[in-house]
């Protein structure tokens, strides 16, 4: 994203195993406020986890927040939408995770979400393990995405909502998204780290073999709507179940609570959870 207005901020903020073994235990600040832990010992490797006011366990929502990949954005996008779900009987990690300029880029912030991910095999009362979706926005779409494809990890995804995502790396590097994001993300063009690319980017993964719903305004002019629909084309064709679900509307509205846009964020994660 380009550094979003200051009213734009204030409208939508209103070895793995390893790390994880190694964390700190869960803090809550205050009784109806979440539970925030670390997953490593940097300070961007935390996640706040919020569980419904329901006694059977809740499916998990993995709020993975935008920005570019950039130190300048945070947690504190995710937080409305987590607050949002928890109280649609959802459970919620939103995940902060070291980005560049901090510490991250390519593998370190792919590994910092895995990690969060899998922390909750440790924290899993009241939460329902086997449906566990993740919800990115942006750059959080490709994280997401790729969340998606990853096997092996203690705590599997079984769906992404993928919100106006960056799905194609080599297609985003080429349009300069971000004024150079992408390149800055996975240290160079497509020429010059390859690996980096094939390995980081959705659409050079699929099939993910998990569903995905993928949500993008037709007026949005940060990521292109030819994110969602290049890489929903290419799942497809691979065997993945996926849709795409068009507003009109920009790149915020999907990370907008009480938008048409957020609805059908909403519709998706419900359809993948069965809830």
């Amino acid at each position: 994203m380009t550094p979003l207005s200051r009213r734009r901020v204030i409208a939508v903020a209103g070895g793995v195993a390893a790390m994880v073994a190694g964390c700190a235990q869960p803090a809550r600040g205050d009784d109806d406020g979440p539970m925030r832990f670390t997953y490593g010992p940097h300070p961007s490797q935390y996640a706040e986890l919020s569980l419904p006011a329901v006694s059977a366990p809740a499916p998990v929502v993995v709020v993975v927040h935008g920005g570019y990949w950039r130190s300048s954005y945070g947690a504190e996008l995710g937080r409305p939408l987590a607050a949002d779900l928890v109280g649609r009987g959802f459970a919620a990690l939103n995940v902060e995770y070291r980005r560049v300029g901090d510490g991250g880029g390519w593998p370190q912030t792919g590994q910092d979400v895995a990690a969060a991910l899998d922390a909750l095999a440790e924290r899993s009362a009241g939460l329902d393990l086997g449906r566990v979706v993740a919800l990115g926005h942006s750059a959080g779409g490709q994280l997401a995405g790729w969340l998606a494809a990853r096997r092996g990890g203690a705590v599997a995804l079984t769906g992404a909502v993928l919100q106006a995502g960056v799905l194609d790396l080599v297609r985003g590097s080429a349009d300069a998204l971000g004024g150079g994001a992408v390149d800055a993300y996975l240290g160079g063009s497509p020429a010059r780290t390859p690996e980096a690319y094939a390995a980081a980017s959705p659409v050079a993964l699929v099939p993910l073999g998990v569903p995905t719903v993928c949500v993008h305004g037709t007026a949005d002019t940060l990521v292109p709507i030819d994110q969602s629909e290049g890489f929903v084309a290419a799942a497809s064709a691979a065997g993945d179940a996926t849709t795409l679900h068009t507003f009109d509307g920009d790149h915020f509205d999907p990370i907008t609570v009480g938008t048409p846009a957020w609805d059908l964020c909403v519709d998706g994660l419900r359809e993948l959870t069965g809830r």
